[in-house]
């Protein structure tokens, strides 16, 4: 490793004892989803990505590290290992965001994403939070009859009127005579 990408990684994890602020964005996900935590340049313009820094980190855990047009993950936490990527074709146009896969409850955090431009005209760090609130979804239940093999959604029959509506147009098929057909 070079000796600026571990001063440069020793700042950004410098970063982290600093004041926390209130988060820039908040982002829902249930368990198992696939998320993007948006993080955008403050600046317009072309970027270059082999001259770049990208670094998405929780407190001093490193989420997802991308230097000089390379993703280097030898650094990541092991806890998002195979399930974080960046948009690369899109890091040129100062789309910073993380794609997060099969979300998990620890997943639950505040973001930094931190951005920086680095060779002969290098712009000031950016710094962007996101937090991310994960949610279990909601569960399918058995029928308390066995019987009956099928699943009832834990969700009210309101939110699902189609489902509301069977057993009364059942009714109404067996009543009008379709039921002999």
């Amino acid at each position: 490793m070079k000796w600026e990408t571990a001063l440069w990684m020793v700042a950004c994890s410098l970063f982290w004892s600093l004041p926390r602020g209130q988060p820039d964005k908040t982002c829902n996900a249930f368990v198992g989803e696939t998320v993007i935590l948006p993080c955008t340049a403050t600046s317009p313009g072309e970027l270059n990505p082999s001259t770049s820094r990208l670094y998405w980190q929780i407190d001093s855990h490193v989420v997802h590290f991308f230097q000089s047009g390379q993703n280097l993950l030898k650094f990541q936490d092991k806890h998002y290992h195979g399930r974080t990527s960046l948009f690369l074709d899109q890091i040129k146009h100062g789309n910073f965001s993380l794609k997060l896969s099969n979300v998990q409850l620890l997943d639950a955090a505040t973001y930094t994403c931190i951005y920086k431009q680095i060779g002969d005209n290098p712009n000031k760090t950016q710094k962007s939070k996101v937090k991310l609130i994960v949610t279990v979804p909601p569960t399918i239940e058995e029928t308390p009859f066995p019987s009956e093999r099928m699943k009832i959604s834990s969700r009210s029959p309101a939110a699902m009127p189609c489902l509301a509506m069977l057993p009364l147009s059942f009714h109404f098929l067996v009543i009008l005579g379709f039921g002999h057909l």
